[in-house]
């Protein structure tokens, strides 16, 4: 019985059955349409030679023998009205020796060899004809056909061998003209499924009535889809960029309030909830950006993307701790300092503070790690803290430091979009320590 929910892959067997694993070469055949294909064309032209030939064994068998059988008839009944007169005996099993292409030998009825025409009948191909007249035996007569089958028993094979092979050949052909649109359109999907929006379809000589319509109707989602991204993203700038000037008009209205001898408890609460929506809009942005595939990778230096964090975030420069001989990488430089910015963000306000920010070697990559001087991470959490809105046990005074838990998922994006994976995870001496690797090298994202 099928549990509600479960989702069946495209190789499970029916019934719910775990699926039987697939030969190397079962693998090899399902992973193209154009090989199925050509190896139903081969069993198909096989399985017909089958048929065919049964029928015609069936068929044509009876006829044949009743014809082999008149033919018998008549050689014997010629061979016995010379059998006494040796000139015309002689010159008949000559005469259908050489119109016949075979090999024939007559013996008398003592076994001794009156006349041969061609070479001694040896073998299987040997037929023996008993010659009477009125019930009298006169002798044998030994037919074979060795001169056209014995020296060449291959031929017929070879024939049968060559046209089913030529035929296979062709039908190879035709499974991969037919399976050719199809493989362009997976192809297409798939790229599309990458995030390269430009793609198309053209199938060219290809394009059949079906496949024509179907490419059309690809193309034309796509280019759908490509119009609605580059809206989305375009809005999305715009949006963001119009919220930073009034968020910039708000901070000087604070400070002029400020300077206007206003209550300073209401003027520094307004100006959190500023940098909140301000940060708020950054991560906005930097989420677009890797939503839409707009990296700018150059030559950094890491330890100076970790200085620049520090700085921005008001912290000691004395926290930098580079443990590496090497932080030279390849990346998008705001998207990186993002990444160092929420990491930093993220340990002093729900880890007590920051204790370290370090460069290290982590499974051959390069790898940025915040510790705080908190309590560590809740058996269960290390993971989860990375996942968008998430809070953990910490949600109530998450929310009232105005933290939505998109900063260490935007982390993970992040990383993730340079080839590298976010961690966290609890250090012996007390404290988390939550961080990020990335491939020296650099990756586009994907």
């Amino acid at each position: 019985m099928r549990r509600r929910g479960h989702r069946h892959g495209p190789w499970d067997s029916p019934g719910g059955w775990p699926p039987r694993p697939m030969t190397r070469l079962g693998v090899y055949v399902r992973a193209r349409l154009r090989r199925r294909l050509f190896l139903w064309f081969g069993i198909s032209i096989l399985v017909t030679a089958v048929v065919v030939g049964s029928v015609m064994n069936l068929v044509g068998g009876n006829s044949w023998r009743q014809e082999l059988e008149r033919v018998r008839t008549f050689a014997i009944h010629r061979l016995a009205d010379v059998w006494d007169e040796p000139e015309r005996r002689d010159a008949l099993v000559r005469e259908v020796s050489r119109d016949l292409l075979l090999d024939i030998e007559l013996l008398d009825a003592s076994g001794r060899s009156l006349v041969r025409a061609g070479e001694p009948c040896l073998g299987s191909a040997n037929v023996i004809l008993s010659v009477e007249n009125g019930g009298v035996r006169l002798g044998t007569a030994h037919v074979c056909s060795g001169r056209t089958r014995s020296r060449t028993p291959w031929r017929g094979t070879l024939f049968w061998a060559v046209s089913g092979l030529t035929m296979w050949l062709a039908s190879g052909w035709v499974a991969r003209r037919l399976a050719r649109p199809l493989d362009m359109l997976a192809r297409a999907v798939q790229e599309l499924g990458e995030g390269r929006l430009e793609t198309r379809v053209d199938l060219g000589r290809h394009a059949t009535g079906e496949m024509q319509l179907l490419a059309s109707a690809f193309n034309e989602m796509a280019a759908r889809i490509e119009r609605q991204m580059a809206d989305q993203r375009e809005l999305l700038a715009t949006v963001s960029h119009e919220l930073r000037t009034p968020l910039a008009h708000l901070r000087v209205l604070v400070e002029l309030m400020r300077d206007a001898g206003g209550p300073e408890r209401t003027a520094d609460q307004m100006e959190r909830e500023i940098v909140e929506l301000d940060a708020l809009v950054g991560e906005l942005l930097a989420s677009s950006r890797l939503d839409f595939g707009q990296l700018s990778p150059h030559a950094l230096e890491g330890k100076d993307l970790a200085q620049r964090a520090l700085e921005r975030t008001g912290l000691s420069a004395g926290l930098l701790s580079v443990e590496v001989p090497d932080t030279k990488l390849v990346g998008d430089a705001t998207l990186l300092g993002r990444a160092l910015t929420n990491l930093l963000d993220n340990a002093r306000g729900h880890g007590q503070g920051v204790e370290a920010l370090r460069l290290v070697e982590r499974e051959g990559r390069l790898a940025f790690c915040v510790e705080d001087r908190g309590p560590g991470l809740p058996p269960g959490e290390e993971a989860r803290v990375f996942e968008p809105f998430y809070r953990g046990s910490a949600g109530g005074e998450r929310r009232e430091a105005g933290s939505l838990g998109l900063g260490l998922a935007l982390v993970r994006r992040i990383a993730r979009a340079h080839g590298g994976e976010a961690f966290a995870e609890n250090r012996p001496e007390g404290g988390a320590r939550v961080g990020f690797t990335l491939e020296r090298g650099g990756r586009p994202a994907g």
